[in-house]
This record gives C-alpha cells, structure tokens and sequence, in this order.
C-alpha cells in the first residue's frame, strides 16, 4: 500500500496491520532525542529572551510541550523545517485548567514547577503522565523543590507550590533518576546560592540539557562522581541548540535489522552515546560499522548468541534498550536473562511476545547480576529467554512506547500477519515511523 495511505490509517485508527518475513533494509535519518526534545523546550520557559531549537522531530511529546507552552501565552514558530523559535516573554501562571488538560499526557508539566517558581513564585502540581512502566510518583519531585525552599500547600485535586525564591542546597538522589535530575537542575539553575545534587543521572540527555543551560548563562559542573554542582543565576539569556540524536530509536532500528536479517543505515547515531549497547550488539551476533554519517547496523551471524545482562543507569544498558533487545534475543540460541533494575513493571509486553511464540518467563528474584531494589518486593523483574523460537502473527495491543516498537519488530520478524492497536504510543518517540518502515521494504497490509 501506499506510505501516505499506512501513515493514515496508523494516525486516524491506532492501528496497524503488519506482514512478517522481509528483511528491513535502507536508510532512516535520527533527528533530536525524544528525551531531551521537551525538556529544552521546558528550559526556554526560564527566561523572556527568544531561543531557537534545531534538529526537532515530529513526535508527539513535542507537539504536547507546544501547546502546553501556548497554553501558558508562550510563543512556538517552526522558523525552517526542523527548527522552532520558542518565546516565553509573555508566559502566564498556569491554571488549574491547563494543568487538567495536559496532565497525565505527559511527564513534561512536572518539570515546569521550576521554572513557574522562578519566574511567578507559585506553580500547581499535576500528576504524572507518559509509560505506564513502573511507579513514577510525583513524591520526589516535591521533595526536591521542597529541599531547595518551595512550601507545598495541599488541597484536594489542587495541591501548589509556593517559594518568594528557591535556595540552593545539598540534595542526595536514593537513585539517579532522570526526572528527578532533570527537576533539580531546571529549579537549581535560578535559585540563590549553590546546589549540590549528588547520585545524579548522567544520561546524554541530561547533559544535553546541561549544555543548553551553560549556552544560557548557568554556571553548572559535572563530576566523575555523578556529583552535579548548580551555581543560581538571576538571569538566563536566550540559547540557539541543536538537540543530540535518539541514541535509544538508533538501538530499536539495530535491534530491527538483526531480528529480520536486515541490514539498515542509521543516519546521526552518535557512536560515543551508544558503546554499552553496541558492545552488546555485537556480542550476540550483530555487527556495526562507524561511518561520519551515522551507524550501520546488520546481523554479522546466521545463529545469533544467547547472553546475560541488567539494565542500568547510563552509561549502563539503557532500560529503553531492553525490549527492542529482548526481541532479538528471542532469536539466539540457548538461554538468555535479562535483568531489568530501572523499571519494575518494564516486562508487562512479555505476554503478547509469548503469544507470537516466544519463550519467556519472568522471575522476582534479582537473576543474571547484582541484587537490586526490586528484589523481595514482588516485582517480576527478571526474564529468562530460551532461544531460538519461530515467531507468529498476533494480535497485539500497546502497552507503551518502547514495548510498541518491539512488537513492530516482532510483527516483522514473524511468519504471517500482525494487528497492532494503540499505535498513538509509538508517535510519542518515533517520528514517521509508517514512512520509514516503508522506506525500509516493511510490508504494511492494508485496511480491510
């Protein structure tokens, strides 16, 4: 069928009718990260002087930091394609309306609470949307306002924050949390005095982030020892940033070509952000080669090797690595585990896997490596994947974004055809994913 026609049944119906056995072959191009995108576009809520974000991709959670941002009286423009122009100089307190409206679409309202605090003295909390992967409370995002001076009042459904000025102060992370990172930094960066945030995420999102506040004016440090120091600024400019490549689509489109016996090109993956990955990649029977252009991916052996890992805080194997890997590992031969440490609930897409003729059992026991902070607490944590299984044609609801693209993968690599539904999800991180399966040789069935 026709790209035009599949991207439209995809987007108008949230669903997709997918027929396995082609191997993936071609070229995509990555644009900018799904998870640094929205959080630089939070970062121009901290001053009143115009920034310019380049390298944008048409995901989702773009499009929803936009209107939240006009919802506010910001101002977004694309100024050329790929590029927006972000002003916040007439930004409005939010409203208990706009909080109702975008809250639980997105993680991204939460992190405005610091910005809203610096530049109105007051910002209302909103729940927490994005993944349903495991238990992301709002808890230590109040915490850590709360540690640099903000007074939270409680009300039923519109609970606030207050702070005349947010202050510096030492704040120690139990884990290093992206969100909660993200949240001290955005809070620490205008606040008076110096912050000491320690066992802080290092993810090159976060330093992605980092380097647009430094352009700013932020005078902010990284240590060896996941230490990041804030100095508060009264003021921050304008920036002009082009944000770093999605590391973590560039490992799915790997992932992609080792289960199908593809072979694809992935333009603007960066090999420096992806070497814990890529050294697993190649353990298994993919192979790579490093190109100025970006990375191309393919299956190196005809039987792929089982292996052992845990996923980890970067630079770590990345848990949005593990279900596009899981796939893969499906096809190697003997016993694989899998150990997942960041999510709790990352492995409820094993069921639908199973059903497509996959073999895995999930385990509470820490399995494979080092206990964690899931072990004892009842979580199914741990996979055990026995190898090699011929996969077939399902019917699959999406449960989240990475888990959307691994049944993509699975629907391709298995004999007949695959219904996916929910596909809205896999919109939230993979910009013009029917137009690049398609670029790719992916056969996409039409509607009946």
């Amino acid at each position: 069928m026709g790209t035009d026609s599949a991207a439209t049944m995809a987007l108008d119906t949230g669903q997709l009718v997918l027929r396995g056995g082609r191997p993936l072959r071609g070229t995509v191009t990555l644009r900018g990260a799904k998870n640094s995108l929205p959080k630089l576009m939070v970062a121009a809520a901290l001053t009143d002087a115009p920034c310019v974000l380049r390298n944008v991709s048409g995901i989702a959670d773009v499009q929803i930091v936009t209107e939240l941002l006009r919802a506010l009286g910001g101002e977004v423009e694309e100024v050329e394609p790929g590029a927006i122009r972000i002003s916040t100089a007439n930004l409005q307190p939010m409203e208990r309306f706009v909080l109702r409206d975008f809250s639980g679409r997105s993680r991204i309202p939460i992190l405005l609470c610091g910005p809203l605090l610096a530049r109105f003295g007051v910002a209302p909390v909103p729940s927490l949307g994005g993944c349903r992967i495991g238990n992301r409370p709002v808890d230590f995002h109040i915490a850590a306002l709360q540690q640099l001076g903000a007074t939270l009042h409680e009300q039923a459904g519109a609970s606030h924050l207050s702070a005349e000025r947010l202050t510096g102060n030492k704040i120690q992370l139990d884990f290093p949390s992206v969100g909660a990172t993200e949240q001290v930094i955005l809070s620490a960066v205008r606040a008076d005095g110096v912050t000491e945030l320690s066992n802080a995420a290092v993810e090159p999102e976060i330093m992605d982030l980092i380097m647009v506040l430094q352009k700013m004016g932020a005078v902010i440090s990284v240590d060896v020892d996941r230490t990041i120091t804030i100095v508060g600024v009264k003021r921050l400019r304008g920036f002009d940033h082009e944000a770093v490549p999605d590391r973590l689509e560039a490992a799915s489109w790997a992932c992609a070509a080792v289960a199908t016996c593809g072979r694809i090109m992935v333009r603007n993956a960066r090999q420096a952000d992806m070497m814990t990955f890529l050294n697993r990649f190649r353990q298994i029977g993919g192979d790579f080669s490093v190109t100025p252009d970006g990375i191309e991916f393919w299956r190196e052996r005809e039987k792929l090797r089982s292996t052992a890992l845990q996923t980890d805080v970067y630079p770590g194997f990345s848990t949005d690595y593990q279900q596009p890997f899981v796939i893969a590992l499906t096809q190697a031969e003997g016993v694989s585990i899998v150990h997942e440490t960041v999510y709790e609930d990352r492995f409820g897409y094993v069921e639908a896997l199973n059903r497509m003729g996959a073999r895995i059992q999930l385990y509470r026991e820490c399995l494979g490596g080092l206990s964690c902070r899931f072990g004892k607490r009842n979580y199914k944590h741990s996979a055990v994947i026995v190898g090699p299984t011929a996969l077939h044609g399902a019917e699959i609801h999406i449960p989240d974004l990475r888990a959307g693209f691994s049944y993509v993968i699975a629907a391709l690599a298995a004999t007949g055809e695959s219904t996916l539904t929910g596909t809205h999800l896999i919109q939230r991180g993979y910009e013009n994913i029917i137009e690049k399966l398609t670029a790719l040789g992916a056969d996409i069935v039409a509607a009946s």
